[in-house]
């Protein structure tokens, strides 16, 4: 797990992720509402009306609204613009425990422990259908993603789908018009009903917490006070039992399948957070909390993000890194993608593959060295486990056919690192954070005595950059012995400028840029982190944080970046240099698009006065 981003406050009952904007909203246990920018790691807005603990909370997808559901039997509905509430819509008799918006009517879903589900429109703020049927608490319910169902949780010990497709037909076909003739139960004067029971899922030991919808295959996922996760599978007649995922030994609180992988996401009450895989339905990886019991779990829209909340607070994180193993060498950027290594050329911009990995590891690749005089490169893999991280050594094929490319046997051995010093030597970091050299045919040619450290970066031919704890040893592998140290904490990357001149070292929220000698020349710090860098030809150093790019100089300086404009008719990015020292404002990066400013919050100038 790769955890992103972190809150202390009361316990979390309830998130959701904004779809465009890096939001998340939680909504607290003490009756309050926060807005998180989850990007910048601050706290945006606050809402606090409800009475009581507010466990339902969803982002609409398209409008600048949010619904919240409380302990104080109301929902309501805010606009994050306009920092208020909309209005409150009253119905139910008891806590009510999910709210969520429908993809694409007006309607909010409603789930409450007095045993209904409830359908609203929020334009005409009523209630256009009340779902009866459950005999205890309804712990949730949610909309199918693009049909006309919904599913529902109890501690009734079942999980029951709904068919609206008549309240749809109803309520949204052109020219009907909303009627009091029905009643709260959704049945008209001619009997039939807006919303009837499809399925209904037994299987459960005790109460459901938690149901949810798989994004594109008729299946459902389920987790209850038995402590199992179930997977249930539906057609148009029928829905049954597929599997059942054991290993939490408390309540499961929450469990979603993950919309892009074979992979469901549960949490418990045991403290944990577990990822099985859907098809051998075993548990791949398990995260857990000292002291917090977990309570519910949002899985992004669109990206590979998922929050958890628990007693303390709540965590956004990353199932694993995303962020490709690449190097570069004159206009070549060789890269890993989908188990190839593959190849661009800056100038033509052509992509191609150029050979095919074994397989048989399950982390993806964690870093590359490539070795330009042998055509050779080393791919490292870091698992969870550090101790069983493994490098593999393959010799890039010459000529190979793009559509189907090789699959040259590489050798493979067990290592932290392993990073190229000489055209026929490579240097490997191993389980024990000592030091080999190797040969071409992966055999240790000799034991180097080096400082402790924990990771190992290029530093040219013959020398080694080794990061510990507190900072970075140029060492020299011939000599074997350290030739400078800088202080600078857990550095993360390693930028040389193409003449290996200068070096600049990446943290989490510090650069450092020195000479070659280990010098340093420049020393920048961040608010927000630092995710990576490039030399310009120049020798200016253009680095991004999470959301601004920006550039430093070897003089010591740290000047604006530039302003960005785009062009609509090309989309492409202008740069106009603005060449005004020592000022720390920097500007959002331009998207391809209409004409807009690349706004910075103190930016008011009129679109008619910029150039063209």
């Amino acid at each position: 797990m790769l955890t992103k981003f972190e809150t202390k406050s009361a316990r979390v009952k309830g998130l959701s992720f904004h779809p465009k904007r890096p939001w998340v909203l939680a909504s607290l246990h003490n009756g309050v509402i926060q807005l998180w920018d989850y990007r910048m790691c601050t706290l945006i807005d606050k809402f606090d009306e409800h009475d009581g603990p507010v466990r339902g909370i969803d982002f609409h997808k398209q409008q600048p609204l949010f619904v919240s559901g409380g302990d104080d039997y109301k929902i309501k509905v805010w606009n994050y613009k306009l920092r208020r509430c909309l209005f409150t819509l009253l119905g139910h008799l008891d806590y009510i425990r999910t709210t969520f918006f429908h993809h694409e009517y007006p309607w909010i879903l409603s789930a409450s422990d007095d045993q209904t589900i409830r359908i609203w429109n929020w334009q005409s703020r009523t209630c256009v259908c009340v779902l009866t049927g459950h005999n205890h608490y309804v712990m949730c319910a949610q909309f199918h993603p693009s049909e006309d169902l919904v599913v529902s949780a109890s501690l009734d010990q079942t999980v029951r789908v709904w068919d609206i497709s008549g309240l749809r037909k109803k309520n949204l076909s052109p020219g009907a018009v909303e009627t009091d003739v029905r009643g709260l139960s959704g049945v008209d004067l001619f009997g039939a009903s807006d919303a009837v029971v499809k399925h209904v899922l037994e299987g459960h030991d005790r109460g459901v917490n938690w149901a949810a919808f798989h994004p594109t295959m008729p299946l459902i996922v389920s987790g209850a006070d038995d402590r199992q996760v179930k997977i249930w599978r539906m057609n148009e007649s029928k829905a049954w039992e597929l599997d059942t995922c054991r290993g939490h030994y408390n309540n499961v609180s929450c469990a979603v399948f993950h919309p892009r992988q074979e992979l469901i996401l549960s949490n418990s009450e045991d403290k944990s957070i577990r990822v099985w895989d859907m098809s051998k339905r075993t548990g791949v990886q398990t995260f857990r909390r000292d002291h917090d019991r977990f309570w519910v779990l949002g899985a992004h829209p669109n990206l590979n993000l998922f929050a958890a909340g628990h007693d303390s607070g709540m965590i956004v994180f990353k199932l694993e890194r995303e962020r490709p193993a690449y190097a570069v060498h004159g206009n070549m950027l060789y890269y890993v993608k989908d188990r190839f290594l593959r190849q661009l050329d800056f100038n033509s911009s052509k992509d191609t593959a150029v050979m095919q990995l074994r397989s048989g590891s399950k982390f993806p690749v964690f870093s590359m060295s490539y070795n330009p005089a042998e055509n050779a490169v080393l791919l490292c893999t870091r698992a969870t486990n550090l101790e069983n991280s493994t490098y593999d050594l393959y010799s890039i094929p010459k000529e190979s056919d793009s559509q189907n490319p090789d699959a040259p046997e590489g050798k493979r051995s067990s290592g932290l690192t392993a990073v190229w010093v000489a055209r026929n030597r490579f240097a490997v970091l191993d389980r024990m954070h000592s030091l080999l050299i190797k040969n071409l045919k992966n055999e240790i040619v000799k034991k180097v005595q080096v400082p402790s450290c924990e990771e190992i970066f290029y530093a040219g031919t013959g020398s080694l950059l080794l990061r510990d704890a507190d900072g970075v040893t140029l060492f020299d592998v011939q000599q074997k012995r350290s030739l400078a140290t800088v202080k600078i904490a857990k550095v993360k990357y390693v930028v040389w400028s193409a003449d290996t001149s200068h070096v600049a070292l990446l943290a989490k929220h510090a650069i450092m840029i020195c000479n070659r000698k280990l010098e340093s020349l420049c020393n920048i710090h961040e608010n927000i982190r630092v995710k990576s860098g490039a030399w310009d030809e120049s020798g200016v150093f253009i680095y991004t944080t999470s959301n601004h790019i920006k550039y430093a100089l070897t003089s010591g300086s740290l000047w604006r970046q530039p302003r960005l404009w785009t062009s609509a008719a090309a989309g492409s990015v202008w740069v106009r240099q603005h060449c005004c020292r020592v000022t720390t404002r920097s500007w959002k990066c331009a998207t391809r698009g209409p004409r807009t400013s690349t706004s910075s919050p103190s930016s008011t100038s009129s679109p008619s006065l910029w150039p063209t």
